[in-house]
């Protein structure tokens, strides 16, 4: 059975040919073979969220970059698909780097068609194929009591009445406890009050504004439910083009 690395992951489309069912399932399943890609990772570099593997691939050095993993110089581990950046900035890293390929994860062995249409356990993903959900990590809850703000829901609260906020505008006021710079084009921060619904306790939000973990800020965006960007992100519920109130 194939062993998978970590949950997200990035896709490429599938081309389907225009005949039989069955002759369709053959060709796809042979064609997402052929998107495997074999890297022998060089160098390891970790940060709070994201691990930097360095290697070589059919003779061409390049950057990849997955959800945080246990990983070694010298392995070799197999992916589909991703989301190449270019002049990608980590903030963490103090660096720039030219291009980097952002992947859910990746495997240690080939990836097989089995393997793309018979996920595993919380380690599904890995294949590259949109048709896959990705629900996130469980986050650690942080130990903060922030009172709702003026005109805030509780993060609790628009969690229990989300099918009510869907389409609309709230605000919400948390503490950040992460924070990733440019993915795909937005930053991304998790917001926490204390406040809890059934274990649910934490708020994905998409904004152009800058924050730092462990600052306290007050954000209205609209809510947007079931959402999903493609690359293995997708959310329960998420604040998107929040902006700083």
């Amino acid at each position: 059975m194939m062993k998978i690395m970590n949950k997200n992951i990035f896709l490429l489309p599938a081309v389907l040919l225009t005949c039989s069912a069955k002759a369709q399932a053959t060709h796809e399943g042979l064609n997402k073979v052929s998107r495997n890609h074999r890297i022998v990772v060089d160098s390891v570099i970790q940060t709070t969220n994201y691990t930097y593997l360095h290697g070589i691939e059919n003779d061409t050095a390049r950057w990849l970059a997955v959800p945080s993993m246990e990983a070694n110089a010298g392995s070799t581990y197999y992916y589909i698909g991703g989301m190449p950046m270019t002049q990608f900035k980590s903030t963490e890293l103090k660096r720039t780097f030219d291009l980097v390929l952002f992947l859910g994860g990746v495997s240690e062995e080939p990836i097989t068609p089995d393997g793309l249409a018979h996920p595993h356990g919380d380690n599904a993903h890995g294949t590259g194929d949109k048709s896959y959900k990705h629900t996130p990590a469980a986050e650690t809850k942080t130990t903060v009591h922030i009172a709702p703000g003026e005109g805030c829901l509780s993060i609790a609260q628009l969690i229990a009445s989300k099918d009510s906020c869907a389409g609309k505008t709230v605000r919400v006021k948390g503490q950040v406890t992460k924070y990733n710079e440019g993915i795909m084009n937005k930053n991304w921060l998790h917001l926490q009050d204390g406040s809890d619904n059934n274990g649910k306790f934490d708020l994905v939000v998409t904004t152009n504004a800058t924050a730092k973990v462990g600052d306290v800020v007050t954000l209205e965006g609209k809510v947007t439910l079931n959402k999903d960007f493609g690359y293995g992100y997708s959310f329960e519920v998420i604040l998107q083009d929040a902006i700083v109130k």
